[in-house]
């Protein structure tokens, strides 16, 4: 059986986060942060990797999931964070556990303002560009 690869990937940029933030700093932290909410979405972690760069910077932090990956780096010097949620639908529709992951990030960090993107992946350029409403 050939099935057709397809993704959702959402992307925040957050900006007027508080720098001193536990989350920002830190990486035990952002860890614990990201896989409760990981959890809490009905995704499933398989594995991980952090980092804490020299000060003023901030920390990286990637969750794996059997459904592709959750990825936030923080930038406390100029109050920002980037969040990145990407999931497969191919086996199951992880649209709603993407959304609600990405919004449980969001309300974490407290930003003033967010940009967000959503980008479906694996379409195909005339599939996605039907969809691009959804």
């Amino acid at each position: 059986m050939i099935r057709r690869m397809q993704g959702l990937h959402l992307i925040s940029d957050l900006r007027g986060v508080v720098p001193t933030l536990a989350v920002m700093l830190d990486t035990d932290a952002l860890r614990q942060l990201l896989l409760l909410a990981v959890r809490d979405a009905g995704l499933h972690a398989v594995g991980e990797a952090f980092h804490r760069f020299p000060a003023p910077g901030g920390v990286t932090g990637v969750v794996l999931l059997a459904e592709w990956h959750v990825a936030v780096h923080t930038w406390p010097e100029l109050g920002a964070v980037t969040v990145d949620v990407y999931v497969c639908n191919a086996q199951a529709d992880n649209h709603s556990a993407a959304v609600a992951l990405q919004a449980a990030l969001e309300a974490a960090f407290a930003p003033c303002s967010a940009e967000r993107q959503r980008v479906l992946r694996g379409l195909g350029a005339a599939a996605a560009a039907t969809s691009a409403g959804v």
